[in-house]
């Protein structure tokens, strides 16, 4: 893209080029045309005839003037400006003894007929000084093109097109009125003032437009403003308008005509391209009420006049000044205003014309450019008087183009002033506001300045539109009052488990906490603890916190959750073992696991833990990373849209090191599962907690698993995900310690013995013993605790000894009995058989009162077998003795109290009663019968 065109006043005059083309054409037809060559010069029309005397500057006019051609209202229209200028010039003896005689020639607008106007002109007229006209641009560039070789400067006052602002190829051309490119400086100040750095382009396929659109993009290049879509079309622009709202087009400078600005603004409509969001910048030169004219077309195409005109709300028009609005007298002496209204009486039934001002301020400025040019004859030596111009007189060309190029003057449509042919003259800005057009500001090209009408342009929005789709970053924070609700539900949850450590701490000697494994205990709280610190980093994020400052976060919360799950449910899981150990071990007669051991458990849990979390930091550590989500309206209503942005912190195996964090946690889990389950049957509530570790683990997989689907489908919403995150980790963590240390206080208050008291629990197992079934007695003591076990054992000691003194006074009376002089050598069948009952009794039940009780009550509810039991065989000898004589009741005691003595020692840790008889074996006898069951008791001691 070239660099802007840099404007001065051009060099010293290049030596004449051979003649162009354009003038060997003219030579080639000149004989041709001598023949048809009509009077078609004359005055100006109406214009006053000077004296007789004062010699003719002869001006050639070329324009078209015939009603048949569209343009010819033009040449007609600024006419009457044209005269009045004459007539000014003439009264003010601007050029004397000089007059300006205008010769008009109709071009028709045809490039034959205008060629041919203008040899008529040259052939037959007077020495034209210079040419005035030309609308038509393919008539004016092809007689421009040929101005050189005949040492005539043109000056149009109607010729916008852009192509004759090259001034290689039209070196003797000038326009009073400002080419179609000269609008672009003046876009280019309205996009600096509304800050629209950001454009698209929309041309229709015609030179004139795309000459415009490539300057415009010189001009813009540069001056920090993009053209984000350039888009042309033909006949149907609906694709090309589509193309520039997908690109996110908001500011659209338009090149076409009206007609194809009807079905543009249509298109508008149907993509919604426009409303506040959007401004359309298009060529202000159409004809008044345009829109009126065009209707019917764009009926025709689907499009209903309403709907085209609400798409036209607000589009600005640029376009030339055709008067300035500015209260000062120009050269003629008069003001715009006042020259218009001469014109408008001037004009009778002709019609106006845009031009007209131009048309007069080029009257002007040839009048002034002979008069420079008479001065710089005057000054030189060679004393050549104007009048003796021809057209090969070079050197007089030169001095008329050189005074051509120093006009400087104020005149009805503004400063005039020449830059490289081009002049530098007055833009104007008009708005579409409720169907009709309205002057909203103007710029100056000479001074560069651009001046908005105070409160005139209005836009549809609050403000002006946004030259793109402004996005607004935002990331997406937690709620602050959300954060502090669940940051003082987690406070209450850390109190409570404060609460719970005083609590155990302080009952730590009570039977009840101590058998419950204190340390365990106050390792599930800090576990807890853990847990609950957890939430305030989750709840730490970049409207908190600094970006370095949250992705140390992101490894340090991940630890402290980690490691507080592994020592919550690592200390549970462990008391559980340990219960599991003692109850499950039935052939270990002694087994104590003290709390260091289980400690060790726990330690090699969380070193695992380590483990894990070491490597993760150290292959792959956590980072922040930021994701974008599509954008979002904003909640405001402002024209910008919301790109929200999400905190993660992320890795690149993330997938992986979760994997094996959750199925280390799984595994745990159900390692807890599995103890709880095995040691469900012990009914000691101090020792076991299978029953709320259950129920605790059934919670917390629950809500983990609910917690991390819901929290995975929330990620884009951190408020929600934040606030199930916390919540789950709360009720997980309050559940755990209320599970396990609300039924101690309970029972630490209501009834604090019952729970370390022994059930009759027993464990039955399956032996296979020769098809039968036995029950094995079990007695065991909880051996990890120590205090318990010490305490038993002492009442253990006190009983044996109490043992030992009944065993040393049954021997006193056993002595004491052996040594009667009457010794019974028989026993009768009827007391072997109470012997036998006696000696079945070989268990007893819980201790040896209980033993002494059984058989207190076996020997009362059967007192005859021991008194009153007589021998058949001896009543029937001598009926006469008495069973209860003395000598009966020696010979009973001789033999019940060793018998007696021998069942009560299994009780104590003796003999087997049924191994072990002083008497002769009950299998002996004949009359000997078993035992019924229900004297079968299982013996429970120490």
């Amino acid at each position: 893209m070239a660099s802007p065109r840099s404007f001065g006043q051009p060099g010293p005059p290049p030596p004449p080029p051979p003649p162009p083309p354009a003038r060997l054409l003219l030579l080639l037809l000149l004989p041709l045309m001598l023949p048809l060559a009509p009077g078609a010069w004359g005055w100006a029309r109406g214009a006053p005839r000077p004296p007789p005397s004062s010699p003719p500057l002869s001006i050639m006019g070329l324009m078209p003037l015939t009603k048949e051609v569209a343009k010819g209202s033009i040449g007609r229209g600024v006419l009457p400006a044209v005269e009045l200028a004459i007539e000014q010039i003439r009264n003010e003896s601007l050029l004397r003894p000089y007059f300006l005689d205008l010769r008009l020639y109709d071009t028709e607008c045809d490039n034959a007929k205008g060629l041919k106007a203008f040899y008529d002109a040259i052939k037959y007229g007077p020495n034209h000084l210079m040419v005035f006209g030309g609308v038509c641009p393919s008539v004016t560039s092809i007689i421009a093109e040929s101005l050189q070789g005949w040492n005539l400067v043109q000056l149009s006052f109607a010729a916008t097109t852009p192509v004759l602002a090259d001034k290689k190829k039209y070196p003797y051309f000038f326009r009073t009125v400002p080419s179609d490119n000269a609008v672009n400086p003046a876009i280019l100040k309205l996009l600096k003032h509304f800050q629209w750095k950001r454009v698209g382009t929309l041309t229709q396929d015609v030179q004139r437009f795309s000459e415009v659109r490539n300057d415009l993009t010189g001009v813009l290049y540069g001056e920090d403003i993009e053209i984000s879509d350039t888009e042309s079309f033909s006949n149907d622009p609906c694709t090309s308008v589509k193309k520039l709202k997908d690109n996110d087009v908001r500011i659209i400078l338009g090149q076409f005509d009206q007609h194809m600005a009807a079905k543009v603004f249509c298109c508008a409509y149907d993509e919604n391209v426009y409303g506040s969001k959007y401004q359309w910048i298009i060529p202000g030169w159409y004809e008044p009420f345009w829109w009126e004219q065009v209707h019917t077309e764009a009926n025709s195409s689907r499009c209903l006049r309403k709907n085209l005109l609400t798409a036209m709300e607000g589009y600005i028009g640029v376009d030339f000044e055709p008067l300035s609005s500015k209260q000062i007298k120009t050269i003629s002496g008069k003001t715009p205003q006042q020259y218009e209204r001469e014109y408008n009486n001037k004009r009778s039934g002709v019609g106006p014309s845009k031009f007209h001002g131009y048309a007069y301020d080029g009257i002007w400025v040839i009048a002034k450019t002979l008069q420079r040019a008479m001065e710089t004859l005057h000054a030189s030596s060679r004393h050549q008087r104007i009048q003796d111009f021809n057209y090969t007189d070079h050197t007089l060309g030169r001095i008329i183009l050189n005074a051509m190029n120093e006009t400087n003057f104020f005149g009805v449509t503004g400063q005039v002033v020449f830059r490289n042919g081009e002049r530098m003259g007055t833009i104007k800005f008009t708005q579409f506001q409720d169907r009709r057009e309205v002057k909203v500001g103007e710029y100056n090209a000479v001074a560069d300045t651009l001046e908005i009408i105070n409160d005139t342009i209005r836009f549809q929005g609050s403000e002006p539109p946004k030259d793109k789709t402004i996005i607004l970053e935002q990331l997406r924070k937690i709620s602050l009052p959300l954060y502090s609700i669940l940051s003082a539900l987690t406070i209450l949850g850390m109190i409570m488990a404060s609460a719970f450590l005083f609590f155990n701490i302080k009952n730590r000697n009570q039977k009840l906490i101590k058998m419950s494994s204190p340390y365990m205990n106050n390792l599930i709280i800090l576990g807890g603890m853990l847990s609950y610190a957890s939430i305030f980093l989750f709840g730490l994020d970049g409207s908190f916190v600094s970006e370095k400052t949250f992705e140390t976060l992101c490894t340090v919360r991940t630890w402290i959750l980690t490691v507080g799950y592994t020592t919550a449910f690592g200390a549970m899981f462990a008391k559980t073992w340990r219960v599991h150990a003692i109850f499950k071990n039935v052939k270990m007669k002694k087994k104590i696991i003290k709390d260091q051991k289980l400690l060790v458990i726990v330690g090699g849990m969380l070193l695992i833990d380590l483990c894990i979390l070491i490597c993760w930091q150290a292959v792959d550590p956590l980072r922040r990373t930021v994701e974008r989500y599509s954008m979002e309206p904003d909640p405001a209503g402002r024209d910008i849209s919301i790109r929200p942005l999400l905190e993660h912190c992320e890795n690149t195996h993330m997938t992986i090191w979760l994997g094996i964090v959750y199925a280390y946690k799984g595994l745990l889990m159900l390692f807890g599962c599995f103890l709880a389950w095995e040691t469900r049957n012990v009914s000691i509530p101090a020792l076991n907690d299978s029953k709320y570790i259950g129920m605790s683990v059934y919670n917390v997989g629950i809500m983990c698993i609910i917690g991390a689907a819901v929290s995975f489908l929330t990620r884009d919403q951190p408020n929600v995900q934040f606030c199930i995150v916390a919540l789950v980790i709360i009720f997980c963590s309050t559940i755990t310690l209320c599970l396990v240390f609300v039924p101690k206080l309970i029972t630490l208050r209501t009834n604090p013995d019952a729970a370390t008291q022994n059930r009759r629990f027993q464990f039955t197992q399956n032996q296979k013993k020769e098809d039968s079934k036995t029950s094995t007695s079990v007695t065991s003591v909880n051996q990890a605790s120590t205090s318990r076990l010490e305490g038993l054992q002492s009442e253990n000691h006190r009983l044996r000894m109490k043992i030992t003194e009944l065993d040393k006074d049954l021997e006193e009376v056993t002595m004491q009995l052996q040594d009667t002089p009457e010794k019974t050598t028989y026993i009768k069948q009827n007391h072997y058989q109470e012997l036998n009952d006696i000696l079945s009794l070989g268990n007893f039940t819980e201790s040896t009162d209980g033993g002494k009780a059984i058989l207190k009550n076996h020997l009362d509810q059967n007192p005859q077998l021991q008194w009153n039991t007589t021998e058949p065989s001896r009543t029937c000898k001598d009926p006469i003795e008495d069973i209860n004589s003395p000598e009966h009741i020696q010979r009973r005691l001789s033999l019940q109290l060793p018998i007696l003595h021998h069942a009560y020692l299994p009780s104590i840790g003796g003999v087997d009663a049924s191994c072990v008889s002083p008497c002769v074996s009950p299998t002996a006898s004949p009359r000997h019968r078993h035992v019924p069951p229900s004297f079968r008791v299982m013996v429970s001691g120490l």
